[in-house]
């Protein structure tokens, strides 16, 4: 039964098998050819688009065609024509900006002592536009010179209040222990030798006795220095000086004024 069914089904399409035999046969002998009804449409349709684009070269070669722009193709065109002129526009300001900017320039260059630099002259076909050129150039001179006056000014004010300015001394109190060398020590004379010191930036202030022990006292004496001229050191080794009197000197208060 199957097998019947099979041969029926082979007789049925006996038709798609020779084709498939014959296309098989031609692959392997290599003479495979196309169908001819679309070979045919292929090369009508290679045909008409050749002549198509000789056709629009031949139009383009003749400046016609412009003619067949579409209209978005044109909207395009226009919009950048229109682009185009306000590209020109703002190329034509930026120039008269720049020779503004250059003319300024050289007017403060020339204010300010140097010497302008070598240009060309701004080309322009309107002798007016020149004309205003010199004038801003003339105010921008002017500018210049009173914006120095004014500088000039501002100094000489700040120099004047800085020479009338009041320095600032800084001051110190300092209290001496001058100590004697015994109880038979003149107290008066050692004090008059002290006092008798005299020093750019010292003044010698009061003065008292102070009791140390076994009847020995102490001159204790104040004064005021300026910092940057007397200092410590320098009044201790000039009251050693008197030693026939003096056997120390001892710092025993030391405050800033």
């Amino acid at each position: 039964m199957d097998v019947e069914a099979h041969m029926e089904s082979v007789w049925f399409e006996r038709q798609r098998f020779e084709e498939a035999e014959t296309r098989y046969q031609q692959h392997l002998a290599g003479t495979s050819q196309v169908n001819q009804a679309s070979q045919g449409g292929i090369i009508q349709e290679l045909a008409a688009a050749r002549s198509n684009i000789e056709e629009l070269l031949a139009r383009g070669s003749s400046g016609s065609s412009s003619a067949q722009l579409t209209p978005e193709m044109a909207a395009r065109v226009n919009a950048l024509e229109k682009e185009n002129k306000q590209l020109k526009k703002s190329v034509t300001t930026l120039e008269d900006q720049l020779r503004r900017l250059e003319s300024r320039l050289a007017a403060l260059e020339i204010s300010s002592g140097g010497a302008p630099p070598a240009k060309a002259a701004p080309v322009s076909d309107d002798d007016d536009d020149e004309d205003d050129f010199e004038l801003f150039g003339d105010d921008d001179e002017e500018d210049a010179a009173a914006a120095e006056k004014l500088k000039a000014e501002r100094i000489a004010a700040y120099n004047d209040r800085k020479s009338k300015k009041v320095a600032i001394i800084a001051k110190s109190n300092i209290i001496l222990d001058v100590k004697p060398w015994d109880d038979e020590t003149d107290h008066a004379e050692m004090e008059k030798l002290v006092r008798s010191i005299e020093i750019d930036g010292l003044l010698w202030g009061a003065s008292k006795l102070v009791p140390v022990g076994y009847g020995i006292k102490k001159l204790q004496i104040s004064c005021v220095v300026e910092d940057d001229k007397v200092g410590t050191d320098i009044l201790e080794e000039k009251i050693t000086e008197f030693e026939d009197f003096v056997q120390s000197v001892d710092v025993a208060a030391f405050n800033k004024v």
